[in-house]
């Protein structure tokens, strides 16, 4: 069985974003980048998977500029076999990426597609349920549990009420969630083994994908500063200044 992984390049999440002066978007200037948490978890089951004897090759592609190429080698160090970078410098929606994958997978005929369920810079969650759309594959989102039954795959996923799982018939596109597993760390010897596993460099033309923008970036703004919290004497100092001055009830 062969699983498709996609990650993706993100401003680091211990880092505190910065909105540029012009209020264009978001200062990437000297930020320390790295994977997407969620995409991490996507690339941990999928290495679980091939630990148990489940999967034999995972592939992992990222889109962007030539500095994804990290991301993909330290994916690369925690297990996958071969990399796809698709090299552009523009700014690619969710929409794109989904076509651009959709290419990859009629490409390489994947089993099963693991992606994160959103990323923490743009935060659509769209992507996955479009590339199942698109690809006309089976989808399972938001996923804690995935378990591969001969050509089928159970995948338990997180609803309002509590837990659902869903039967999917392979291939699918499975959407990672936080529970699902807690990613490990690379080893220093297999990152140095990294460095010699193949990564091919593609570009969005090369697939037949226009990767124009389809929305425009109006504005960008930092969210208003928290105000301080202040002391009351007692309950009734509270309400007073939760009916008055809040206005909340």
């Amino acid at each position: 069985m062969k699983v498709l992984v996609a990650v993706k390049r993100v401003v680091d999440y211990n880092v505190k974003v910065r909105v540029k002066p012009d209020n264009s978007g978001v200062d990437l200037a000297n930020v320390k980048m790295a994977m997407n948490p969620f995409c991490e978890i996507a690339v941990e089951e999928a290495v679980r998977l091939k630990e148990k004897g489940v999967v034999s090759e995972i592939v992992v592609v990222s889109i962007g500029p030539k500095a994804c190429q990290e991301q993909i080698r330290t994916a690369l160090a925690l297990g996958a076999d071969r990399g796809i970078h698709i090299e552009t410098d523009a700014e690619i929606q969710s929409l794109q990426v989904a076509k651009l994958l959709k290419a990859v997978v009629d490409k390489e005929q994947p089993n099963l597609v693991i992606l994160g369920k959103q990323a923490i810079d743009s935060d659509n969650n769209q992507t996955g349920q479009m590339l199942a759309a698109l690809a006309g594959m089976s989808l399972g989102t938001f996923a804690s549990e995935v378990v591969i039954d001969g050509d089928k795959v159970n995948v338990t996923r997180e609803v309002d009420g509590g837990m659902m799982t869903v039967s999917l018939t392979l291939p699918a596109v499975v959407t990672t969630d936080l529970r699902l597993n807690e990613p490990r760390y690379a080893s220093l010897p297999n990152i140095m083994k990294a460095k010699k596993k193949p990564l091919e460099s593609i570009s969005p033309a090369d697939l037949g994908v226009d990767v124009t923008p389809r929305l425009t970036t109006v504005n960008v703004e930092a969210p208003a500063s928290r105000q301080a919290g202040i002391k009351v004497a007692d309950v009734a100092e509270l309400v007073n200044k939760l009916k008055n001055e809040a206005k909340v009830i």
